[in-house]
């Protein structure tokens, strides 16, 4: 997954994208490679992940070989217009953000193409050697990607077209470019990424790199274990452990239980989500992520990313 030189982290609100986002970073770096990490919705979510001082549309090293920047829109234009469009002081124009958001109004995906292209164009320049984005949650995330294709199709001829073609050819190269889709396992963030890589596969020509299940909880007992356990349930048994220690034990049972009961739940929400991506086109990677989000923010990255590193190598 980290060979790629593009990779969009997304997934439902509230599955962990961020951090998931930030450890892949992590581990790409402890894998020798220069990185680019990218916000798209300036929560400020990555600075506190990574703690560090909130981030800029210029991309800035907050570590070594790690650099962060988050998406601007507007800056985006304007990169575009001095770069692309050799005209710089066009680019200075105070109401060109006006005029692009007419512009964007009547060409569907204009403000998606400005938003990947720069992303693109990071690629392009190779002066990283992966861009890991925190992208756009399950309900954006199609329409972004698919873009420079979409824009393409509504402007078949001329410069504009011509932009978005070196777009495509790296979106849509699977070696270059991959989408990892985060979930966790509860029902709707289950049947949320079935159906994302489901519209990703039918609607555009991005791969899907991975399924990342984030916050799994930990098996309670071995086999064995498991038998010890039944038989203390057993209420003659628990009389007995009562006499001995001199406390009631039903407490501790019931804590141990509903951990059980959380662990089997989990385990039946990810045979669904196999089972629900088993009629489509195959994913290279499915890896399970344990449950630190009682961990503060910078021991939750660094856990997270040495089990990500653990599971790609």
């Amino acid at each position: 997954m980290l060979d790629r030189k593009l990779l969009f982290i997304t997934g439902k609100g509230g599955v962990g994208k961020s951090t998931v986002a930030a450890s892949l970073a992590r581990a790409a770096v402890a894998q020798g490679k220069k990185v680019l990490l990218c916000e798209m919705d300036a929560k400020g979510a990555l600075s506190k992940l990574l703690q560090t001082t909130e981030l800029a549309f210029v991309p800035r090293e907050i570590s070594p070989n790690l650099s962060a920047m988050t998406m601007n829109t507007q800056d985006a234009l304007r990169e575009y217009v001095g770069i692309f469009l050799k005209t710089p002081f066009i680019a200075a124009i105070p109401g060109l953000a006006g005029i692009f958001d007419f512009v964007a109004d009547a060409a569907p995906g204009v403000k998606e193409v400005l938003v990947v292209g720069k992303l693109c164009y990071e690629v392009r320049k190779g002066n990283f050697d992966i861009v890991i984005v925190d992208a756009e949650s399950t309900g954006h995330i199609v329409a972004q990607v698919a873009a420079p294709t979409t824009l393409r199709n509504f402007v078949p001829i001329g410069p504009l077209n011509e932009q978005t073609l070196w777009m495509t050819e790296i979106l849509e190269d699977p070696q270059k470019t991959g989408v990892v889709v985060v979930a966790t396992c509860e029902e709707m963030a289950v049947n949320e990424a079935i159906d994302l890589v489901a519209a990703l596969q039918s609607k555009t020509n991005v791969d899907t790199a991975a399924i990342v299940v984030n916050r799994v909880p930990s098996e309670v007992f071995t086999k064995s274990q498991e038998v010890v356990f039944a038989q203390l349930n057993l209420a003659k048994n628990k009389s007995i452990v009562a006499k001995k220690i001199g406390s009631n034990i039903d407490l501790a049972l019931q804590a141990t239980d509903l951990g059980r009961a959380r662990r089997n739940l989990a385990t039946h929400h990810i045979s669904w989500l196999r089972s629900g991506l088993a009629e489509m086109r195959p994913i290279k990677d499915f890896l399970l992520l344990p449950d630190f989000s009682y961990e503060a923010s910078d021991v939750l990255v660094n856990k997270l990313s040495s089990e990500l590193e653990a599971e790609l190598s």
